[in-house]
């Protein structure tokens, strides 16, 4: 008979000790019913990932042993069951004297009400959105356990990256290597981790089972898609992306050698698998931070339709609400189109002129602008008249407010600071307008939520953007040509290029040296916008850590 494993592809919430070993228990459960005597859950599951600044906390560090301790006694009846949970191990910081004691990213093997092996992680990422120098040790040594005939070696996430830990494994006399994970996505990671770990496979001669964390936890997102490869690196099963799943592989021994098998499910790729991270990452936010719903300013723009098409996608359109404010330079056709798009999503839709408002504003500084010319700040000012009313409703039905802007914006400044930039999450913060426009033909062409076809009207697409501020006015006034600056984006800031390289490949000097300037200046705003869903490996935030005052020119 071969060995069953469960990897158990869960939801976790950062801090919710109880909960998630609840969560850990009920698939512990369900797995051994369905023969699995091996069940993997992901990267520091008890506890959430990444927990910050939590695991200086010695509280925290105690409550994840008492979860621990919960999911090994209440586990103990299930004969022969083997499972592997993550969770930090070692001491806080305790007293006023900051002395950092040893705490490990840890996974502990538990098996009839008792621990039999705790694995420290050797290999701590540090970069991108890892940290984990600031919290961890360093491990030790290797963990290998058997169950049910089968050597089976324990690493945890970034440790498969290198050769070391799993070649210790494998002369620890391993002959399956199993790996707990946390590994945030970002556009094409998932074809990245299957061929990093084919490769582990390949060096050490071992199958590989990794088992991935889903969800989305404040700007990252889980994909999912756990997957297992044999020894020569070929794909041998593989989970469903961006959902919660009890996936079992097969685990045959035969001559000493072990060869998996299991079922593959299809992933989404391109597009589609940036719109259910999106999606996710919504959901996530709102439901585990407990708002009731979302709300959201819709111009009859691109960006704004994006935004609202995710969010009914993510939380069913009775959780959403649409407010069109049109100002004296609101075209008719974006008060149409904004209508349209909120009758194709069933949701609620209201509008608030801000001309009194902005008459108001004006009258009472004409004083202290008087012989000066309506310039931006004018444009501004009815961008937080704006901020305002979405806020004020904000507080008063407890909705949180889902800003617009998309990465290209927030890169150059081309947004308003308490203005469209005020609001508690940034849906596309992290997505370039030429993206921007690739996502909103594609949920027009696809329904993959059933929250209805072709939601997006096709002049919101193909007319060309504008902040509608002033008569006449379009994005194209103020900024390069889209192609042309997601481009530049993409090599400076994405890929930190410099800027004799990216003239070199072919962009005008002015134009670089301009968005590299635009890009410099903007840190302050930047630094000021809510917290967004990161899709990409580079984004602001996290991935993003540059002074605002300083005088380096590239």
């Amino acid at each position: 008979m071969p060995l069953k494993i469960c990897t158990a592809q869960l939801n976790v919430i950062v801090g919710d000790m109880a909960g998630n070993a609840q969560k850990i228990i009920a698939a512990a459960r369900q797995a051994y019913e369905q023969g699995a005597r091996l069940v993997l859950t992901p990267e520091l599951s008890i506890c959430g990932y990444p927990a910050e600044d939590l695991l200086l906390r010695p509280a925290f560090i105690d409550a994840c042993d008492d979860a621990v301790k919960t999911v090994a006694r209440e586990l103990a009846g299930l004969k022969g069951l083997h499972v592997v949970v993550g969770h930090p191990h070692g001491g806080g910081i305790r007293g006023k004297s900051v002395q950092v004691q040893q705490r490990h990213n840890a996974a502990s093997v538990l098996c009839e009400g008792r621990v039999l092996e705790t694995y420290a992680k050797r290999e701590l990422p540090n970069y991108q959105v890892f940290d984990e120098y600031r919290y961890f040790t360093r491990g030790h040594g290797s963990c290998v356990f058997q169950v049910e005939g089968i050597s089976v070696g324990l690493l945890i996430c970034e440790d498969a990256w290198f050769d070391e830990p799993a070649q210790l494994a494998r002369e620890g006399g391993a002959q399956l290597l199993v790996v707990p994970n946390a590994s945030p996505f970002h556009a094409g990671k998932s074809g990245e981790r299957v061929a990093r770990m084919a490769d582990r496979a390949r060096s050490v001669d071992l199958p590989l089972v990794y088992a991935h964390l889903v969800g989305g936890q404040d700007e990252v997102i889980f994909d999912g898609a756990s997957f297992a490869v044999n020894a020569d690196g070929q794909l041998a099963a593989l989970a469903p992306a961006f959902v919660e799943d009890l996936f079992y592989v097969d685990a045959q021994e035969q001559g000493g050698r072990v060869t998996l098998s299991g079922p593959k499910a299809s992933q989404p790729d391109g597009d589609a698998e940036l719109w259910h991270a999106l999606v996710l990452g919504v959901r996530d936010y709102i439901g585990k931070n407990g708002f009731p719903g979302v709300l959201l300013g819709l111009s009859g723009g691109i960006d704004s339709a994006l935004v609202l098409a995710i969010a009914v996608d993510a939380l069913g359109a009775d959780k959403v609400r649409a407010v069109m404010m049109p100002s004296p330079y609101t075209a008719e056709i974006s008060w149409t189109d904004a209508a349209e798009m909120s009758k194709r999503m069933n949701v609620r839709y209201d509008e608030i002129s801000i001309k009194p408002m902005f008459e108001s504003f004006k009258q009472a500084l004409a004083g202290e602008f008087a012989g000066r010319a309506e310039d931006t700040t004018e444009e501004n000012i009815q961008a937080r008249i704006r901020g305002v009313l979405l806020m004020a409703m904000s507080n008063k039905f407890g909705s949180i407010v889902l800003t617009t802007g998309n990465k290209s914006e927030m890169a150059t400044g081309y947004c308003t600071l308490y203005g469209d930039m005020a609001g508690g999450f940034a849906v596309i913060k992290d997505v370039l307008k030429t993206v921007v426009f690739r996502l909103a033909r594609w949920r027009n062409a696809n329904d993959p939520y059933g929250t209805g076809a072709d939601p997006i009207p096709e002049r919101i697409i193909t007319r060309p953007p504008s902040a509608e501020l002033r008569p006449d006015q379009t994005d194209q006034d103020s900024l390069p040509p889209y192609e042309v600056l997601d481009a530049i984006l993409s090599r400076y800031m994405e890929n930190d290029q410099g800027i004799e390289d990216i003239v070199a490949a072919g962009f005008e000097r002015a134009v670089v040296e301009r968005v590299a300037r635009l890009i410099r200046i903007n840190e302050y705003k930047r630094r000021q916008a809510p917290v967004g869903i990161r899709v990409t490996h580079r984004s602001f935030g996290k991935d993003w850590r540059y002074p605002i005052t300083g005088k380096f020119r590239a």
